[in-house]
């Protein structure tokens, strides 16, 4: 029987992240990973922020830089800005994982590739005493030893239901795939609205630098529509744009989305991090940036824990708390833009795009986009336009009343 102070599942970014600190603090961790390539398949668009470069102490999986975006409406009017900067990177995501995977190595993580958790055999039989979980490895079953147990096993995370912790509110299906094109503009990224293709969600178009698009759509299932048919429905848009016909696509991606708070992402000896608990940024879908901080916040309580020899439900709690308390209100905001969001017709979205044109709205939007705090640009259109607040008067009358961080300052100046 393998022993660890910490076992973690998934070496995704979030999982690798966590890893690597509990390791560099000289804690025992083995990592395990169900597929026998980290970084494959590939799990999502790869778009982030400088602050995820930052995290990963290094540039190397950035494949190309974007400075602007266009937003295409339901009726397909456009609504461009520039920063005249670089604002978001365009990574490899593969290249992403295994550059942490490798992070973590060098932390003297042990890393068990094709190595799958199944269940909890045994749990901890008195206070300080460890978990038994069982493993599916190459060879067979095997039974390992831990102090910890952290969950980084995605949006179908099989430890959450082990440890009972409660799964995401909603699950958007997601179907992306890489196209081989490059004559469309280099330095933006492409967003589209519109229930025919998208409900509940967007599209979008990513150049990669390397002569291809990503393109793909997430969608709310509930309105009936595939996500693969809603991508096929873009690619046509597309299409007609540009006026040909785009090669097939070299890879795809299918996957889900989790958005909404996940009550508690902690328990007696477990730990929940990244799309496993829904550290997903709810208005674009992205949770690189949010699931590697989520894990850097988990190995600092989880370290001060271990040292404690107190991995119980209430020690671990302060992860809670701690997450809740940096990100939390951000979370909550965007989760009730994503309400009003989703009631919107094709004709709303429209309308909130014409809006927008005005020049100074648009000056707001390049000041203030932010890809990980995207409610922050809001405030300050909102502060700025009486007329996108008039399109939600009621509901926007009530969240400036709700308390609990929600909204403290939308319309400050």
């Amino acid at each position: 029987m393998e022993r660890a102070d910490v076992v973690v599942v998934g070496a995704g970014p979030a999982g690798s992240t966590a890893a690597h600190h509990l390791a560099r603090r000289g804690w025992s961790v083995i990592l395990l990973e169900e597929h026998p390539l980290v970084g494959r398949p590939v799990q999502c668009a790869g778009l982030v922020s400088q602050r995820v470069l930052d995290m990963a102490g290094t540039d190397k999986m950035v494949r190309h830089h974007l400075g602007g975006a266009t937003i295409w409406s339901p009726s397909m009017n456009p609504l461009r800005f520039q920063a005249g900067e670089t604002r978001a990177h365009v990574i490899s995501r593969e290249q992403l994982d295994f550059l942490l995977a490798e992070r973590a190595a060098r932390s003297n993580v042990q890393i068990r590739t094709g190595w799958k958790f199944r269940k909890i055999v045994q749990g901890p039989t008195a206070p300080g005493s460890a978990l038994q979980i069982e493993v599916e490895t190459p060879g067979g079953h095997d039974t390992v030893e831990t102090r910890l147990l952290i969950g980084a096993d995605g949006v179908a995370s099989t430890v959450a239901r082990r440890l009972r912790l409660h799964r995401p509110i909603e699950i958007l299906p997601a179907f992306e795939a890489d196209i081989p094109f490059a004559d469309v503009p280099q330095d933006e990224v492409e967003i589209y609205l519109g229930r025919q293709l998208a409900p509940g969600f967007f599209g979008w178009s990513i150049p990669d630098g390397e002569g291809n698009l990503r393109v793909g759509v997430g969608i709310n299932a509930r309105n009936g529509l595939l996500a693969i048919e809603g991508y096929e429905h873009l690619v046509r848009a597309m299409e007609r744009r540009y006026k040909t016909r785009f090669p097939s696509p070299i890879r795809t991606i299918v996957s889900g989305i989790p958005i909404g708070r996940v009550p508690n992402i902690s328990t007696d000896h477990g730990l929940l991090v990244g799309d496993a608990a829904a550290q997903v940024k709810p208005l674009s879908g992205g949770g690189i940036f949010t699931g590697m901080r989520a894990a850097e916040i988990a190995a600092d309580v989880a370290h001060g824990a271990l040292a404690d020899q107190d991995l119980s439900a209430s020690r671990l709690r302060a992860y809670d708390l701690h997450w809740r308390e940096e990100l939390g209100g951000e979370t909550d905001r965007a989760l009730y833009f994503r309400r009003l969001f989703v009631q919107l017709s094709d004709r709303d979205l429209d309308r909130v795009l014409e809006i927008l044109r005005d020049s100074k709205l648009v000056s707001t939007i390049v000041a203030f986009g932010d890809i990980d705090f995207p409610t922050v640009t809001i405030r300050e259109l909102l502060g700025q336009s009486p007329s996108l607040v008039h399109l939600f008067p009621k509901a926007l009358s009530a969240y400036f009343r709700r308390r609990h961080g929600l909204a403290p300052d939308v319309l400050a100046a």
